[in-house]
């Protein structure tokens, strides 16, 4: 077991979340500020999960140091990287880059419901932007799994379902 209950949970409502406001729901509708808010919601468990969770849930698991990622980046451009039980170090960039992306786009999103930014274009613009960056970061994350499922041979899709990697 490498990905627990709670990081599963996370990823899936992020998923799940992220679709329903970019491609279903209208901007502005209540259902979108609620979606909004329930990916914000699982965002602060996640960062609380990061510090306190299980060994791969940490941040202090998966984290790379600046000369573990120059490491790592040269074989992974090679085809060299080493498997990963957790995240391996690009991963780990990538999820930081979208959990920060979540906090901007959740910050900017609630703003645009308060009096003092309400109508404000560049609010809505870096809420708008922000929540492409995901979108587009998202498509490359989802690329890199099913890239490396293949290069591993094992389905990293699959894993964030049930929790489980082999060893």
């Amino acid at each position: 077991m490498v990905w627990d209950p709670v990081v599963r949970l996370f990823h899936w409502v992020v998923v799940a979340g992220c679709a329903a406001n970019l491609f279903i729901v209208e901007d502005g509708e209540p259902a979108h500020e609620v979606i909004g808010y329930a990916v914000a919601a699982a965002l602060a468990v996640r960062i609380v999960w990061g510090f306190v969770g299980t060994r791969h849930a940490r941040f202090a698991d998966f984290v790379p140091t600046p000369a573990r990622l120059i490491r790592y980046v040269p074989l992974l451009l090679r085809g060299r990287e080493p498997r990963q039980l957790g995240h391996n170090p690009a991963a780990a960039v990538m999820m930081i880059t979208l959990m920060l992306l979540l906090a901007s786009v959740s910050v900017t999103g609630w703003m645009t419901t308060l009096d003092a930014f309400w109508g404000v274009e560049w609010v809505e613009e870096l809420h708008e932007g922000t929540a492409d960056a995901i979108l587009w970061l998202a498509l490359i994350h989802a690329a890199a799994a099913i890239h490396e499922s293949v290069r591993h041979r094992e389905n990293l899709i699959w894993a964030m379902v049930t929790g489980r990697k082999r060893a």
